[in-house]
């Protein structure tokens, strides 16, 4: 149990290191059609992820209260979407798909894009842990399995996140082994939230529901807020709705069958 709680927490950094790798194979930024198609693909993953592996469990752990059962889900779905809106006001930032100009405006958009994605992390980051918490100590109806497939889930929507800031930064004249630090440092607050919940798993197992819901109410945030607007942004094409709906029925696909 213990190396797949270990795997469960690294597997989403794992994600951002191959997404910030592309640094080094790639000589120009993504393609504005690959990028589309990396952002919608996470986008889907994150909706099904939230749905099966944090709103329904979320519902299910809660079921003694009958028909009411829906409360602790729908509060702390709320709670997610208020917090990362306090972030959004609060800490300044760009989203992926605001253009500046000029090279000093690209280098501060690439500094506000780490930042905003380091912090759209951390709520991913507990996800993680509250899932695996919940498995370990066998107080949810979330199975390690399930709990594992979340954490790879999460893991394929980093991947994109990754490239988009190793590669605009190297573009912009930083050295490809910085370009790939600075990348990969934006996703290392994920395991390191996840083993914070872990740790705190005497005090997340009371109000696990909310936690989960919670982690699901950011995510969405996240999926509305930045990655819809990047995968639908002109030239108008359908493939990043394509991508979406690919993302999403694997995701689903992955959780209904390993969970």
């Amino acid at each position: 149990m213990a190396i797949k709680i270990f795997y469960g927490i690294i597997t989403p950094f794992i994600g951002t290191l191959l997404g910030s790798a592309c640094v080094f194979l790639l000589k120009k930024e993504l393609d504005f059609r690959i990028r589309r198609i990396l952002t919608g693909f996470a986008a889907g993953v994150m909706v099904a992820a939230s749905v099966w592996s944090l709103l329904i469990p979320s519902i299910e752990s809660s079921r003694e209260m009958g028909k009411l059962s829906f409360i602790p889900a729908a509060a702390g779905y709320l709670a997610g979407i208020l917090f990362l809106l306090f972030f959004d006001r609060t800490v300044p930032h760009i989203h992926m798909n605001e253009e500046t100009e000029g090279p000093e405006s690209r280098l501060g958009k690439n500094t506000m894009m780490m930042l905003a994605v380091t912090l759209h992390n951390i709520p991913e980051g507990m996800a993680v842990g509250v899932s695996l918490a919940g498995a370990l100590y066998g107080t949810s109806d979330i199975s390690i399995a399930a709990a594992l497939t979340l954490s790879f889930g999460i893991a394929i929507q980093n991947f994109p996140e990754g490239a988009i800031i190793s590669m605009p930064l190297s573009a912009n004249g930083e050295k490809k082994s910085k370009a790939f630090l600075l990348g990969a440092l934006s996703g290392i607050v994920e395991p390191i939230a996840a083993l914070i919940t872990i740790l705190c798993a005497g005090f997340v197992i009371p109000v696990l529901p909310y936690l989960l819901s919670f982690a699901a109410g950011a995510m969405m945030y996240v999926v509305i807020e930045e990655l819809i607007p990047e995968m639908s942004e002109a030239p108008h094409s359908n493939i990043g709705t394509v991508s979406f709906a690919a993302g999403f029925a694997i995701m689903m696909g992955l959780d209904v069958a390993l969970g």
